[in-house]
């Protein structure tokens, strides 16, 4: 007797598992812990085999019976239903890893071992705010320009132009990575250059004329302002150092400053090409880093220009 879905609703759990047939090969088996799983037994290559259809009732009556039909025209083509089921968990497995938010992740793990970790982070937060909302969720190969410039005309919308040029700029890179590994292949992003607006023309701090050099110099000595500040810039000017490797430095990374061959050695996560830089030091550096040095709070395991706090400030 067929199942009706007043039946299948109202059964009871009992002291053994039991079936209610459908009929067809289908029933509802009904665990004494009151689960209610949806079954078909059928023979394939001539061996007796169960699929697995779902639970109750999360799959309702009508839709085991639309698995059941499934499973029945399957068989007649001489198809295993496990086999094709099992296949289907491959191919979606295949398609989540083939996402544009897999792929991009996937992407910035491998750069780590050449770009900064801080850098990769600002990367995987750009692509969280502004791109996985919208297409993280879509197989990398059926996005096109126009779907990809639609996410970037949300960011161009905020105001902030530049970002929108970087962001194409970062898709371009995981699109790329995506054709290099065989997940797609086509590179959307390079069909979007001049469709984005432009940030207009970036205008630098000028360069100081050299004429002007001696006067900033003569001004530098006459600073009164905190000491720090005047050695600093003018450790810079003898060095040739960026402002972020000047402020970070540790008197760790100075060598042999009372020897013939001083040297300032700036770690290789804080340059720019993650490589280690050697300065060698002038003597006129190397007295700077000394009346640094001998300035009120001066500790060897603190940074150089970083002050010591006052307790209870």
């Amino acid at each position: 007797m067929r199942l009706t879905d007043t039946r299948v609703r109202n059964a009871k759990p009992q002291a053994k598992a039991y079936k209610l047939s459908d009929g067809g090969g289908m029933y509802l088996l009904v665990t004494p812990d009151g689960a209610r799983y949806w079954r078909l037994d059928y023979r394939f290559a001539e061996k007796r085999r169960t699929l697995a259809l779902g639970v109750y009732p999360i799959i309702t009556l009508s839709a085991a019976r639309t698995g059941r039909d499934e499973a029945r025209r399957l068989l007649t083509h001489d198809i295993d239903p496990n086999a094709a089921k099992k296949a289907r968990k491959r191919a979606a497995k295949v398609a989540s890893e083939n996402t544009f938010e897999a792929i991009a992740r996937e992407w910035i793990a491998n750069q780590r071992h050449r770009l900064a970790a801080r850098y990769c982070a600002l990367l995987l937060a750009r692509l969280e705010a502004d791109v996985f909302p919208h297409i993280g969720s879509r197989p990398i190969s059926e996005i096109d320009a126009p779907e990809l410039l639609d996410v970037l005309r949300k960011v161009e919308k905020r105001g902030v132009i530049e970002t929108a040029r970087r962001l194409r700029q970062i898709c371009g890179q995981v699109f790329r990575y995506a054709i290099a590994s065989s997940r797609a292949k086509h590179d959307p992003s390079a069909d979007l250059r001049g469709a984005l607006k432009s940030p207009g023309r970036t205008r630098g701090h000028k360069a100081m004329p050299l004429d002007e050099v001696p006067t900033f110099l003569k001004a530098l000595g006459a600073y009164d302002g905190d000491q720090r500040t005047r050695l600093g810039l003018r450790l810079m000017v003898l060095t040739f150092a960026r402002t972020t490797e000047l402020r970070a430095a540790r008197w760790s990374e100075f060598a042999n400053l009372e020897g013939n061959e001083p040297l300032w050695r700036i770690p290789a996560e804080r340059m720019k090409m993650k490589r280690e830089h050697i300065v060698p030091l002038a003597p006129q550096a190397v007295a700077v880093l000394r009346e640094l040095r001998a300035l009120p709070g001066w500790d060897a395991s603190r940074s150089c220009f970083l002050r010591r706090r006052a307790k209870g400030t």
